[in-house]
């Protein structure tokens, strides 16, 4: 996963309405619930059929780490559908999508201007188009370079030109070198 979609997943995960099961029994029971069967669950988790009877009836408590993190993502990931459909609907639709970062932002300005790329403390609200793009493109299974694009875009048009008021001539904004990034909708 990229910084982009660790953040949208972690923007997602900060709108449940309630925690989702931590216990190993309590994660696998609501994997089978979702899975319907034990060969899908050992499949999606990447462990044995009989290992998640195990998990299921309480005869293995302890998975490893590296399976225990998946078992946890992977109900993380299913978790509150209609939660998530909602809050993103809301920011497509009349909301739009807070970006907060530290990164090198470098853009193309005219000549006579400066175009050093330099490190940015930056928050930007950007409006619900941008929000639509971004979902749209995380959908469609977009890599992380093509998501920093459309945000890139986004910063260019709000921040930097302040929606047509300023920075006229700026023509690219590319982001780069992120410290961190985090998404709020």
């Amino acid at each position: 996963m990229g910084e982009i979609e660790d953040a949208i997943e972690r923007a997602d995960q900060e709108s449940f309405t309630r925690e989702p099961p931590k216990t190993l029994k309590g994660q696998i029971t609501y994997l089978m619930k979702q899975l319907k069967t034990t060969k899908a669950v050992a499949r999606e988790v990447g462990v044995s059929q009989r290992s998640v009877e195990r998990y299921l009836k309480g005869e293995r408590k302890h998975p490893p780490k590296d399976i225990a993190d998946r078992i946890n993502s992977s109900v993380r990931s299913r978790w509150q559908p209609q939660v998530r459909k909602r809050r993103r609907k809301q920011a497509t639709a009349t909301g739009g999508i807070t970006v907060e970062t530290r990164a090198r932002f470098g853009y193309t300005a005219p000549v006579g201007t400066t175009d050093d790329g330099r490190f940015r403390r930056l928050t930007v609200h950007l409006p619900p188009a941008y929000a639509q793009r971004l979902f749209d493109a995380r959908e469609t299974g977009a890599g992380d370079q093509e998501m920093r694009g459309i945000i890139a875009e986004g910063f260019k048009e709000v921040y930097f030109q302040d929606g047509g008021g300023r920075a006229i001539g700026l023509s690219d904004v590319a982001i780069n070198d992120i410290d961190y990034l985090d998404l709020d909708y």
